[in-house]
């Protein structure tokens, strides 16, 4: 059974992490937050983002990258990024990996993107667009990870089991 994991490194806005939190409640998703944060998680803001889900939402927060890491030994891990080589839709993803996406302003640092370079993936985007919104981004890339794994802890009894259930 797939329990997939979203790590925000450094997240600025709290618009974005409440969102992303509600998303993650919705797809019995983890979230993982590496500080420093760029707010406070009971802040105002937060909670008209998706915070009346925190009580129901698994999440852990590190103060460092290097204290997930340590928390988290064998992790694999997917680096969403601007600057990756690979389209998120050609990654294989596993039922318990992690998809780091990086702060709003930076992205992931340099000297971690450096350590994964095959585990880089990206949205395509045309033109001049610098990156799309951290939340929309983690909705995209976490649902194909779902899609790839048959969507299979979010069934319902009674509910269609199949993917070409659902075409007629």
């Amino acid at each position: 059974m797939a329990k997939l994991n979203i790590v925000l490194y450094e997240p600025e806005i709290p618009f974005n992490t409440g969102a992303i939190g509600r998303t993650c409640v919705a797809t019995g998703t983890r979230l993982h937050l590496i500080e420093p944060l760029g707010f406070k998680i009971d802040e105002k803001s937060v909670k008209r983002a998706g915070l009346d889900y925190w009580p129901q939402l698994d999440v852990t927060t590190y103060i460092s990258y290097e204290d997930f890491l340590e928390k988290n030994p064998n992790a694999k891990i997917y680096m969403a990024t601007t600057k990756g080589k690979n389209v998120y839709s050609d990654a294989q993803f596993e039922p318990d990996c992690y998809i780091m996406f990086g702060k709003e302003s930076a992205g992931i640092p340099e000297r971690i993107l450096a350590h994964h370079k095959d585990d880089c993936i990206r949205i395509p985007m045309i033109g001049e667009t610098r990156s799309l919104n951290l939340s929309n981004s983690v909705a995209i890339v976490l649902y194909e990870a779902l899609r790839q794994n048959h969507f299979d802890h979010m069934k319902l009894e009674g509910q269609l089991t199949k993917y070409d259930d659902y075409i007629e």
